[in-house]
């Protein structure tokens, strides 16, 4: 299985969004997560805006129907959380679709 995620709200486009969803199951990502970004310090790249809830909601959806068999999109979504349970969650998404 094969995971990849972003961050948004850095000033990219939805159009840059959808490619890179593109990019990623052309190279066989299985779960994308989508996040906000949120400036760590001031030395860091600021925000550009906040996304909000329905364009997340939008973007899992679309992620969906490209053919992610796994999707978490939402404000506070990370990369690294509940990564046990995601897997097990994957594997099963996986096991599913094969039948």
């Amino acid at each position: 299985f094969t995971k990849s995620g972003i961050m948004v709200g850095l000033g990219e486009t939805r159009e840059e969004v959808m490619q890179v969803m593109d990019d990623m199951r052309s190279a066989g990502v299985d779960f994308i997560t989508i996040g906000q970004y949120l400036q760590p310090t001031r030395k860091h790249a600021a925000i550009d805006r906040f996304v909000t809830p329905d364009e997340f909601k939008s973007y899992e959806t679309i992620a969906r129907a490209k053919g992610f068999l796994m999707v978490s999109s939402s404000p506070l979504t990370r990369s690294s959380h509940h990564a046990g349970e995601d897997f097990a969650r994957l594997k099963a998404a996986r096991a599913a679709k094969a039948r």
